[in-house]
Protein backbone atom coordinates (compact mmCIF):
# COMPACT_ATOMS: atom_id res chain seq x y z
CA UNK A 1 0.00 0.00 0.00
CA UNK A 2 1.19 3.51 -0.74
CA UNK A 3 0.52 6.36 1.67
CA UNK A 4 -2.47 7.72 -0.26
CA UNK A 5 -4.12 4.31 -0.06
CA UNK A 6 -3.39 4.14 3.65
CA UNK A 7 -4.94 7.55 4.14
CA UNK A 8 -8.09 6.42 2.33
CA UNK A 9 -8.25 3.46 4.75
CA UNK A 10 -8.00 5.92 7.64
CA UNK A 11 -10.69 8.18 6.15
CA UNK A 12 -13.07 5.22 5.83
CA UNK A 13 -12.08 3.86 9.27
CA UNK A 14 -11.39 0.50 7.67
CA UNK A 15 -10.85 -2.10 10.40
CA UNK A 16 -9.39 -4.53 7.87
CA UNK A 17 -6.08 -2.71 8.23
CA UNK A 18 -5.91 -2.56 12.03
CA UNK A 19 -2.51 -3.94 12.91
CA UNK A 20 -1.29 -3.84 9.30
CA UNK A 21 -0.14 -0.25 9.81
CA UNK A 22 -0.56 2.66 12.22
CA UNK A 23 -0.94 6.38 11.65
CA UNK A 24 0.16 9.29 13.80
CA UNK A 25 -1.00 12.91 13.91
CA UNK A 26 1.83 15.40 14.21
CA UNK A 27 -0.37 18.16 15.64
CA UNK A 28 -1.55 16.02 18.58
CA UNK A 29 1.41 13.71 19.12
CA UNK A 30 -0.90 10.67 19.12
CA UNK A 31 -0.83 7.48 17.06
CA UNK A 32 -3.89 5.38 16.24
CA UNK A 33 -5.20 2.31 14.46
CA UNK A 34 -6.79 2.91 11.01
CA UNK A 35 -10.32 2.38 12.36
CA UNK A 36 -10.01 5.01 15.10
CA UNK A 37 -13.41 6.72 15.47
CA UNK A 38 -11.91 10.17 16.08
CA UNK A 39 -12.22 12.96 13.51
CA UNK A 40 -10.01 12.19 10.52
CA UNK A 41 -6.91 14.41 10.58
CA UNK A 42 -5.75 16.39 7.57
CA UNK A 43 -3.49 14.48 5.24
CA UNK A 44 -0.57 16.86 5.68
CA UNK A 45 -0.52 16.16 9.44
CA UNK A 46 -0.47 12.37 9.15
CA UNK A 47 2.51 10.02 9.26
CA UNK A 48 2.35 6.26 8.74
CA UNK A 49 4.24 3.54 10.58
CA UNK A 50 4.51 -0.22 10.06
CA UNK A 51 4.42 -0.96 13.81
CA UNK A 52 3.30 0.62 17.07
CA UNK A 53 6.91 0.47 18.22
CA UNK A 54 8.00 2.64 15.27
CA UNK A 55 5.40 5.26 16.19
CA UNK A 56 6.56 5.19 19.82
CA UNK A 57 10.20 5.56 18.76
CA UNK A 58 9.20 8.71 16.88
CA UNK A 59 7.74 10.21 20.04
CA UNK A 60 4.02 9.53 19.57
CA UNK A 61 1.82 8.21 22.37
CA UNK A 62 -1.02 5.72 22.08
CA UNK A 63 -4.55 6.97 21.50
CA UNK A 64 -6.71 6.36 24.57
CA UNK A 65 -9.81 6.04 22.45
CA UNK A 66 -8.87 3.35 19.91
CA UNK A 67 -6.12 1.59 21.91
CA UNK A 68 -3.81 0.87 18.98
CA UNK A 69 -1.67 -1.44 21.12
CA UNK A 70 -4.56 -3.92 21.40
CA UNK A 71 -5.04 -4.65 17.68
CA UNK A 72 -4.43 -8.07 16.13
CA UNK A 73 -0.92 -8.65 14.85
CA UNK A 74 -0.16 -8.32 11.15
CA UNK A 75 -0.76 -11.54 9.22
CA UNK A 76 2.40 -10.80 7.21
CA UNK A 77 4.59 -12.29 9.91
CA UNK A 78 2.83 -15.65 9.70
CA UNK A 79 3.14 -15.74 5.92
CA UNK A 80 6.75 -14.66 5.75
CA UNK A 81 9.47 -17.21 6.42
CA UNK A 82 12.44 -14.83 6.19
CA UNK A 83 14.52 -13.59 9.11
CA UNK A 84 12.27 -10.59 9.78
CA UNK A 85 9.13 -12.73 9.98
CA UNK A 86 10.89 -15.25 12.22
CA UNK A 87 12.24 -12.47 14.44
CA UNK A 88 8.82 -10.91 14.91
CA UNK A 89 7.32 -14.26 15.89
CA UNK A 90 10.08 -14.81 18.44
CA UNK A 91 9.71 -11.31 19.90
CA UNK A 92 5.97 -11.90 20.25
CA UNK A 93 6.77 -15.05 22.20
CA UNK A 94 8.86 -13.04 24.68
CA UNK A 95 12.33 -14.21 23.64
CA UNK A 96 13.91 -10.75 23.92
CA UNK A 97 12.51 -10.34 27.44
CA UNK A 98 13.91 -13.72 28.51
CA UNK A 99 17.13 -13.97 26.50
CA UNK A 100 17.89 -10.47 25.28
CA UNK A 101 18.80 -9.41 21.74
CA UNK A 102 21.80 -11.76 21.81
CA UNK A 103 19.51 -14.72 22.45
CA UNK A 104 17.20 -13.63 19.63
CA UNK A 105 20.12 -13.33 17.22
CA UNK A 106 21.48 -16.75 18.21
CA UNK A 107 18.12 -18.39 17.54
CA UNK A 108 17.99 -16.73 14.12
CA UNK A 109 21.58 -17.56 13.21
CA UNK A 110 22.52 -13.92 12.60
CA UNK A 111 24.57 -11.36 14.48
CA UNK A 112 22.76 -8.92 16.77
CA UNK A 113 23.82 -6.07 14.46
CA UNK A 114 22.31 -7.78 11.40
CA UNK A 115 19.04 -8.41 13.21
CA UNK A 116 18.90 -4.79 14.39
CA UNK A 117 19.56 -3.50 10.88
CA UNK A 118 16.98 -5.68 9.15
CA UNK A 119 14.20 -5.05 11.67
CA UNK A 120 14.82 -1.30 11.72
CA UNK A 121 14.83 -1.13 7.92
CA UNK A 122 11.49 -2.92 7.56
CA UNK A 123 9.62 -2.15 10.78
CA UNK A 124 11.02 1.21 11.79
CA UNK A 125 12.12 -0.21 15.15
CA UNK A 126 14.72 -2.66 16.41
CA UNK A 127 14.16 -5.71 18.63
CA UNK A 128 14.47 -3.75 21.89
CA UNK A 129 11.84 -1.21 20.81
CA UNK A 130 9.49 -3.94 19.55
CA UNK A 131 9.82 -5.83 22.82
CA UNK A 132 9.35 -2.60 24.78
CA UNK A 133 6.05 -1.89 22.99
CA UNK A 134 4.88 -5.40 23.79
CA UNK A 135 5.87 -5.01 27.46
CA UNK A 136 3.89 -1.78 27.65
CA UNK A 137 0.80 -3.55 26.33
CA UNK A 138 1.23 -6.41 28.79
CA UNK A 139 1.61 -3.92 31.63
CA UNK A 140 -1.59 -2.12 30.60
CA UNK A 141 -3.51 -5.39 30.60
CA UNK A 142 -2.25 -6.27 34.08
CA UNK A 143 -2.88 -2.77 35.42
CA UNK A 144 -6.45 -2.69 34.16
CA UNK A 145 -7.52 -6.29 34.80
CA UNK A 146 -5.71 -7.43 37.96
CA UNK A 147 -5.25 -6.13 41.50
CA UNK A 148 -1.52 -6.90 41.43
CA UNK A 149 0.67 -4.24 43.06
CA UNK A 150 2.31 -1.94 40.54
CA UNK A 151 5.81 -3.12 41.51
CA UNK A 152 4.87 -6.74 40.75
CA UNK A 153 3.33 -5.72 37.45
CA UNK A 154 6.54 -3.99 36.38
CA UNK A 155 8.55 -7.19 36.63
CA UNK A 156 5.73 -9.46 35.45
CA UNK A 157 5.53 -7.42 32.22
CA UNK A 158 9.24 -7.95 31.62
CA UNK A 159 10.71 -4.60 32.69
CA UNK A 160 14.16 -4.61 34.25
CA UNK A 161 13.28 -1.99 36.86
CA UNK A 162 10.35 -0.05 38.26
CA UNK A 163 11.87 3.17 36.96
CA UNK A 164 12.05 1.78 33.42
CA UNK A 165 8.43 0.64 33.78
CA UNK A 166 7.23 4.06 34.98
CA UNK A 167 9.09 5.91 32.25
CA UNK A 168 7.76 3.62 29.51
CA UNK A 169 4.14 3.83 30.64
CA UNK A 170 4.33 7.63 30.74
CA UNK A 171 5.92 7.78 27.28
CA UNK A 172 3.53 5.32 25.62
CA UNK A 173 0.24 6.29 27.30
CA UNK A 174 0.95 9.80 28.66
CA UNK A 175 -0.28 8.58 32.05
CA UNK A 176 1.31 7.29 35.21
CA UNK A 177 0.72 3.60 35.97
CA UNK A 178 -1.75 4.57 38.72
CA UNK A 179 -3.67 6.86 36.38
CA UNK A 180 -3.70 4.19 33.66
CA UNK A 181 -5.18 1.72 36.15
CA UNK A 182 -7.83 4.22 37.17
CA UNK A 183 -8.71 4.82 33.51
CA UNK A 184 -9.74 1.18 32.95
CA UNK A 185 -13.20 0.96 31.31
CA UNK A 186 -15.79 0.10 33.93
CA UNK A 187 -16.98 -3.16 32.27
CA UNK A 188 -13.42 -4.49 32.29
CA UNK A 189 -12.66 -3.78 35.93
CA UNK A 190 -12.33 -6.86 38.06
CA UNK A 191 -14.99 -7.73 40.57
CA UNK A 192 -13.97 -8.48 44.17
CA UNK A 193 -12.97 -12.11 44.56
CA UNK A 194 -12.50 -12.72 40.82
CA UNK A 195 -9.58 -14.96 39.91
CA UNK A 196 -7.40 -15.19 36.85
CA UNK A 197 -6.58 -12.57 34.26
CA UNK A 198 -9.53 -11.74 31.97
CA UNK A 199 -8.50 -10.98 28.40
CA UNK A 200 -9.97 -9.99 25.09
CA UNK A 201 -8.02 -11.72 22.34
CA UNK A 202 -8.52 -9.41 19.37
CA UNK A 203 -8.94 -10.61 15.81
CA UNK A 204 -9.75 -8.88 12.53
CA UNK A 205 -12.73 -9.61 10.36
CA UNK A 206 -15.20 -12.48 10.68
CA UNK A 207 -14.24 -15.43 12.86
CA UNK A 208 -15.81 -18.85 12.37
CA UNK A 209 -15.54 -19.92 16.00
CA UNK A 210 -17.68 -23.06 15.69
CA UNK A 211 -15.26 -24.84 13.35
CA UNK A 212 -12.30 -24.11 15.62
CA UNK A 213 -14.12 -25.41 18.71
CA UNK A 214 -15.30 -28.47 16.77
CA UNK A 215 -11.70 -29.33 15.90
CA UNK A 216 -10.40 -28.72 19.42
CA UNK A 217 -13.21 -30.80 20.92
CA UNK A 218 -12.48 -33.70 18.55
CA UNK A 219 -8.76 -33.59 19.35
CA UNK A 220 -8.95 -32.90 23.11
CA UNK A 221 -6.58 -35.03 25.20
CA UNK A 222 -8.09 -35.90 28.61
CA UNK A 223 -6.26 -34.35 31.51
CA UNK A 224 -4.71 -31.65 29.31
CA UNK A 225 -7.73 -30.22 27.46
CA UNK A 226 -11.49 -30.08 27.61
CA UNK A 227 -14.36 -28.44 25.74
CA UNK A 228 -17.49 -27.86 27.78
CA UNK A 229 -20.92 -26.34 27.16
CA UNK A 230 -23.52 -26.62 24.40
CA UNK A 231 -22.76 -25.67 20.77
CA UNK A 232 -22.63 -21.92 20.43
CA UNK A 233 -21.68 -21.42 24.07
CA UNK A 234 -18.68 -23.69 24.51
CA UNK A 235 -15.49 -23.04 26.44
CA UNK A 236 -12.11 -24.53 25.61
CA UNK A 237 -9.75 -25.06 28.54
CA UNK A 238 -6.22 -26.43 28.63
CA UNK A 239 -3.03 -26.57 30.65
CA UNK A 240 0.08 -24.72 29.50
CA UNK A 241 3.77 -25.30 30.13
CA UNK A 242 5.40 -21.87 30.12
CA UNK A 243 8.96 -20.53 30.53
CA UNK A 244 8.57 -19.51 34.19
CA UNK A 245 5.76 -21.75 35.39
CA UNK A 246 2.47 -23.29 34.33
CA UNK A 247 -0.93 -21.98 33.40
CA UNK A 248 -4.53 -22.84 32.67
CA UNK A 249 -6.29 -21.03 29.85
CA UNK A 250 -10.00 -20.80 29.10
CA UNK A 251 -11.32 -19.37 25.82
CA UNK A 252 -15.03 -18.87 25.08
CA UNK A 253 -16.61 -19.68 21.73
CA UNK A 254 -18.58 -16.42 21.35
CA UNK A 255 -20.96 -16.80 18.42
CA UNK A 256 -22.32 -13.93 16.35
CA UNK A 257 -25.03 -11.59 17.60
CA UNK A 258 -27.56 -13.43 15.44
CA UNK A 259 -26.59 -16.78 16.92
CA UNK A 260 -24.59 -17.83 13.86
CA UNK A 261 -21.31 -19.71 14.04
CA UNK A 262 -19.46 -16.70 12.62
CA UNK A 263 -19.14 -13.38 14.38
CA UNK A 264 -17.70 -10.12 13.03
CA UNK A 265 -14.38 -8.53 13.90
CA UNK A 266 -13.80 -8.17 17.61
CA UNK A 267 -12.36 -10.57 20.14
CA UNK A 268 -12.58 -13.88 21.93
CA UNK A 269 -13.04 -13.75 25.70
CA UNK A 270 -10.37 -15.60 27.65
CA UNK A 271 -9.16 -16.08 31.21
CA UNK A 272 -5.61 -17.05 32.18
CA UNK A 273 -4.52 -18.55 35.49
CA UNK A 274 -0.73 -18.36 35.78
CA UNK A 275 1.63 -19.54 38.49
CA UNK A 276 4.04 -16.77 37.41
CA UNK A 277 2.71 -13.53 35.93
CA UNK A 278 5.86 -13.09 33.84
CA UNK A 279 4.40 -15.72 31.51
CA UNK A 280 1.47 -13.55 30.43
CA UNK A 281 2.94 -12.36 27.13
CA UNK A 282 4.02 -15.86 26.12
CA UNK A 283 0.70 -17.44 27.15
CA UNK A 284 -1.29 -14.88 25.17
CA UNK A 285 0.79 -15.40 22.04
CA UNK A 286 0.40 -19.17 22.28
CA UNK A 287 -3.36 -18.82 22.47
CA UNK A 288 -3.28 -16.43 19.53
CA UNK A 289 -1.38 -19.00 17.47
CA UNK A 290 -3.70 -21.82 18.53
CA UNK A 291 -6.82 -19.86 17.54
CA UNK A 292 -5.14 -18.23 14.49
CA UNK A 293 -6.14 -14.77 15.66
CA UNK A 294 -3.64 -12.79 13.59
CA UNK A 295 -4.97 -14.10 10.28
CA UNK A 296 -6.30 -11.78 7.58
CA UNK A 297 -9.65 -13.36 6.60
CA UNK A 298 -10.29 -10.64 4.03
CA UNK A 299 -7.18 -11.59 2.06
CA UNK A 300 -7.78 -15.32 2.51
CA UNK A 301 -11.43 -15.25 1.50
CA UNK A 302 -10.81 -12.92 -1.45
CA UNK A 303 -8.11 -15.17 -2.92
CA UNK A 304 -9.83 -18.51 -2.32
CA UNK A 305 -13.35 -17.23 -3.03
CA UNK A 306 -12.31 -16.22 -6.54
CA UNK A 307 -12.10 -19.92 -7.44
CA UNK A 308 -15.52 -21.41 -8.30
CA UNK A 309 -14.48 -24.65 -6.59
CA UNK A 310 -14.23 -22.86 -3.24
CA UNK A 311 -16.64 -19.92 -3.61
CA UNK A 312 -19.59 -21.75 -2.04
CA UNK A 313 -17.48 -22.94 0.90
CA UNK A 314 -16.09 -19.46 1.54
CA UNK A 315 -19.60 -17.96 1.46
CA UNK A 316 -20.86 -20.59 3.90
CA UNK A 317 -18.05 -20.12 6.42
CA UNK A 318 -16.48 -16.65 6.15
CA UNK A 319 -13.54 -16.18 8.47
CA UNK A 320 -12.69 -19.88 8.73
CA UNK A 321 -9.36 -20.22 10.52
CA UNK A 322 -6.44 -22.64 10.29
CA UNK A 323 -5.75 -23.43 13.96
CA UNK A 324 -2.17 -23.68 15.16
CA UNK A 325 -0.77 -25.08 18.39
CA UNK A 326 -0.40 -23.86 21.96
CA UNK A 327 2.68 -26.11 22.29
CA UNK A 328 4.36 -26.99 18.96
CA UNK A 329 6.32 -29.96 20.33
CA UNK A 330 3.18 -31.40 21.91
CA UNK A 331 1.36 -31.02 18.59
CA UNK A 332 4.15 -32.87 16.78
CA UNK A 333 3.91 -35.84 19.14
CA UNK A 334 0.12 -35.90 18.88
CA UNK A 335 0.24 -35.75 15.09
CA UNK A 336 2.51 -38.79 15.09
CA UNK A 337 0.79 -41.05 17.65
CA UNK A 338 -2.88 -40.07 17.41
CA UNK A 339 -5.35 -39.10 20.16
CA UNK A 340 -5.63 -42.48 21.95
CA UNK A 341 -1.88 -42.90 22.38
CA UNK A 342 -1.53 -39.23 23.32
CA UNK A 343 -3.95 -39.73 26.21
CA UNK A 344 -1.97 -42.77 27.40
CA UNK A 345 1.30 -40.81 27.23
CA UNK A 346 -0.21 -38.08 29.40
CA UNK A 347 -1.25 -40.54 32.09
CA UNK A 348 2.07 -42.41 32.05
CA UNK A 349 4.55 -39.60 31.56
CA UNK A 350 2.77 -36.27 31.99
CA UNK A 351 3.58 -34.04 34.94
CA UNK A 352 0.68 -33.72 37.38
CA UNK A 353 -0.40 -30.18 38.23
CA UNK A 354 0.26 -29.05 41.78
CA UNK A 355 -3.37 -27.94 41.92
CA UNK A 356 -5.68 -29.78 39.46
CA UNK A 357 -8.53 -27.71 38.05
CA UNK A 358 -11.55 -29.92 37.41
CA UNK A 359 -10.66 -32.41 34.71
CA UNK A 360 -7.40 -30.61 33.92
CA UNK A 361 -4.82 -32.57 35.85
CA UNK A 362 -1.60 -32.82 33.81
CA UNK A 363 0.84 -31.06 31.55
CA UNK A 364 1.60 -32.86 28.31
CA UNK A 365 4.95 -34.67 28.74
CA UNK A 366 8.05 -32.92 27.46
CA UNK A 367 10.00 -34.52 24.60
CA UNK A 368 12.88 -35.43 26.92
CA UNK A 369 10.47 -37.39 29.12
CA UNK A 370 9.21 -39.35 26.09
CA UNK A 371 12.54 -40.00 24.38
CA UNK A 372 13.12 -43.17 26.42
CA UNK A 373 9.47 -44.19 26.66
CA UNK A 374 9.40 -46.41 23.57
CA UNK A 375 12.97 -47.13 22.43
CA UNK A 376 13.44 -47.84 18.75
CA UNK A 377 10.09 -46.39 17.71
CA UNK A 378 9.24 -43.35 15.56
CA UNK A 379 8.08 -41.65 18.78
CA UNK A 380 11.54 -42.08 20.30
CA UNK A 381 13.19 -40.73 17.15
CA UNK A 382 10.92 -37.68 17.04
CA UNK A 383 11.12 -36.80 20.73
CA UNK A 384 14.90 -37.27 20.80
CA UNK A 385 15.23 -34.91 17.83
CA UNK A 386 12.98 -32.37 19.54
CA UNK A 387 14.85 -32.66 22.84
CA UNK A 388 18.33 -32.23 21.35
CA UNK A 389 17.33 -29.47 18.91
CA UNK A 390 17.77 -31.47 15.71
CA UNK A 391 14.17 -30.52 14.95
CA UNK A 392 13.11 -26.99 15.92
CA UNK A 393 9.47 -25.99 16.09
CA UNK A 394 9.68 -22.71 18.03
CA UNK A 395 8.15 -19.54 16.52
CA UNK A 396 11.46 -18.56 14.94
CA UNK A 397 12.24 -21.92 13.37
CA UNK A 398 13.11 -22.07 9.68
CA UNK A 399 10.13 -23.96 8.27
CA UNK A 400 11.98 -25.55 5.37
CA UNK A 401 14.83 -26.63 7.62
CA UNK A 402 12.44 -28.11 10.16
CA UNK A 403 10.56 -29.99 7.47
CA UNK A 404 13.78 -31.47 6.09
CA UNK A 405 14.81 -32.59 9.58
CA UNK A 406 11.40 -34.18 10.16
CA UNK A 407 11.50 -36.04 6.85
CA UNK A 408 14.85 -37.55 7.82
CA UNK A 409 13.33 -39.23 10.90
CA UNK A 410 12.22 -42.87 10.63
CA UNK A 411 8.48 -43.45 10.69
CA UNK A 412 7.49 -39.80 10.22
CA UNK A 413 5.52 -39.84 6.98
CA UNK A 414 4.66 -36.95 4.67
CA UNK A 415 1.14 -36.56 6.06
CA UNK A 416 2.48 -36.11 9.60
CA UNK A 417 5.09 -33.65 8.35
CA UNK A 418 2.39 -31.61 6.59
CA UNK A 419 0.29 -31.53 9.76
CA UNK A 420 3.25 -30.40 11.85
CA UNK A 421 4.17 -27.71 9.33
CA UNK A 422 0.58 -26.43 9.21
CA UNK A 423 -0.22 -26.56 12.91
CA UNK A 424 3.05 -26.45 14.90
CA UNK A 425 4.93 -24.11 12.55
CA UNK A 426 1.86 -22.06 11.63
CA UNK A 427 2.50 -22.17 7.88
CA UNK A 428 -0.58 -20.80 6.06
CA UNK A 429 0.41 -22.35 2.73
CA UNK A 430 0.73 -26.13 3.13
CA UNK A 431 -0.61 -28.60 0.58
CA UNK A 432 -0.76 -32.11 2.10
CA UNK A 433 0.64 -34.91 -0.06
CA UNK A 434 -1.61 -36.10 -2.83
CA UNK A 435 -4.01 -33.14 -2.71
CA UNK A 436 -2.69 -31.41 -5.82
CA UNK A 437 -3.90 -27.97 -4.70
CA UNK A 438 -3.43 -25.31 -7.41
CA UNK A 439 -0.83 -22.58 -7.11
CA UNK A 440 -3.60 -20.01 -7.57
CA UNK A 441 -4.63 -20.75 -3.96
CA UNK A 442 -1.23 -19.67 -2.64
CA UNK A 443 -0.29 -18.39 -0.10
CA UNK A 444 -3.41 -19.67 1.66
CA UNK A 445 -3.55 -23.37 0.81
CA UNK A 446 -3.73 -24.37 4.51
CA UNK A 447 -7.04 -22.48 4.68
CA UNK A 448 -8.28 -24.17 1.52
CA UNK A 449 -7.58 -27.54 3.13
CA UNK A 450 -9.55 -26.51 6.22
CA UNK A 451 -12.52 -25.46 4.08
CA UNK A 452 -12.49 -28.75 2.20
CA UNK A 453 -12.19 -30.81 5.37
CA UNK A 454 -14.85 -28.92 7.32
CA UNK A 455 -17.23 -29.13 4.38
CA UNK A 456 -16.52 -32.86 4.10
CA UNK A 457 -17.34 -33.36 7.77
CA UNK A 458 -20.65 -31.52 7.37
CA UNK A 459 -21.82 -33.04 4.08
Amino acid sequence: MDEDTRYEAVRSRDARFDGAFFFAVETTGIYCRPSCPAVTPKRRNVRFFPTAAAAQCSGFRACRRCRPDAVPGSADWDVRADVVGRAVRLIRDGVVDREGVAGLATRLGYSARQVQRQLTAELGAGPVALARAQRAHTARVLLQTTPLPITEIAFAAGFASVRQFNDTIREVYALTPSALRAAAPAPRRRTPGATGIPLRLAHRGPYHAASVLDLLAAEAVPGVEEVTGPPGDRTYRRTLRLPYGTGIAAVAERTGSSGTATHPGGWLDAVLHLTDQRDLTTAVQRLRRLFDLDADPYAVDARLGADPRLARLIAARPGLRSPGAADPEELAVRALVGPADAAELVQRHGKALDAPDGTLTHLFPEPAALAAARPGTPLAALTTALADGTVRLDPGADRDGSEAALRALPGVDAEVVATIRTRALGDPDVAPPGTGLPDTWRPWRSYAVRHLRVAGERE
